[in-house]
């Protein structure tokens, strides 16, 4: 297939970019920033202006993934009003775009965070979302283009397909993950900050895995479905932070008050994909820890400094 991948420049769209590769498909990144690797075809796309995304996408693609976000809740809680113009308009944008130039599906990158709108304690994609329960514009901006989503498939029949991700981690995570973040503070010799009491948990998911659920999604039977793509069991913040002081040394951990926004966590089953795209993640937290680790020790640590 001939494959866009916009924001394949940023964390989680690079792996993806390395699988497309790695499973036969023809590869485009459309980002600002240039890709991690020069067997690919690079276009610079502006999300926000729909002229010029319609003229970028132009090029008779069979699927593009929307993958550019503005992803850490930090940042978004600190600039509501720019995380919505990226979030929300541009995945708006990127439908548009798809529709004038006949390309039959968008993958939306959507997160596992919209549980937080849910009654159940364990949910699948059929669990119904509580829109009045929103209290984060995170939250808020991906319920928003999931809708978006829907709508552009009724009104004007625009195939697409929503991932919601578990949290990712591996290598060439941005700093702003809880992994990524330990791991910094632990070879800086800082202490490991944890909002809240570190009972709060996620099913982390190794960022291959991630990638190759991506990439299951391009079959036909993904078509205009919710999936969800998690990792292989609850892990608490507390956890991570103790994997990270066996893997890189002894670290002091310290509580601070919870975060707005921030979720208790929810089970999300990951069934409908295992069943109907073949996939399930294959990487134990444990095991994915080790590999992130070393990856840093060779790729940030060794680094010859400019």
């Amino acid at each position: 297939m001939n494959v866009g991948v916009i924001g394949g420049s940023g964390y989680i769209g690079s792996h993806v970019v390395d699988k497309l590769l790695a499973h036969g498909h023809e590869v485009t990144v459309f980002d600002m920033k240039k890709p991690h690797r020069s067997d690919v075809a690079h276009i610079y796309i502006d999300i926000t202006d729909v002229q010029k995304a319609t003229v970028a996408l132009t090029g008779y693609y069979d699927a593009v993934f929307m993958l550019a976000a503005m992803a850490d809740v930090n940042d978004v809680f600190r600039n509501p009003i720019e995380a919505t113009q990226i979030n929300v308009m541009g995945v708006a944008t990127v439908l548009e775009a798809a529709r004038r130039n006949n390309i039959s599906r968008v993958l939306l990158s959507s997160t596992i965070w919209v549980y937080g709108l849910a009654a159940p304690q364990s949910v699948d994609e059929e669990t119904p979302l509580q829109v009045e329960k929103t209290d984060h514009v995170y939250t808020a901006s991906k319920v928003a283009a999931e809708m978006y989503c829907h709508s552009y498939y009724k009104l004007y029949n625009q195939g697409f397909t929503i991932l919601r991700y578990g949290i990712p981690y591996g290598p060439r995570a941005r700093g702003g993950t809880v992994l990524a973040t330990f791991v910094q503070r632990a070879f800086r010799g800082e202490p490991l900050t944890i909002f809240g009491d570190g009972n709060q948990y996620r099913n982390f998911i190794y960022v291959e895995d991630l990638a190759e659920g991506n990439v299951a999604a391009l079959q036909d039977i993904a078509r205009n479905k919710v999936y969800n793509l998690e990792g292989m069991r609850p892990v608490s913040v507390r956890e991570v932070a103790e994997a990270v002081k066996k893997y890189v040394g002894n670290a002091k951990i310290e509580y601070k008050e919870a975060r707005p926004g921030d979720q208790a966590g929810k089970i999300a089953n990951s069934d409908r994909a295992k069943r109907e795209l073949g996939w399930e993640p294959k990487v134990d937290f444990e095991e994915g820890v080790r590999k992130y680790v070393e990856w840093y020790k060779q790729n940030i640590i060794s680094k010859p400094k400019a």
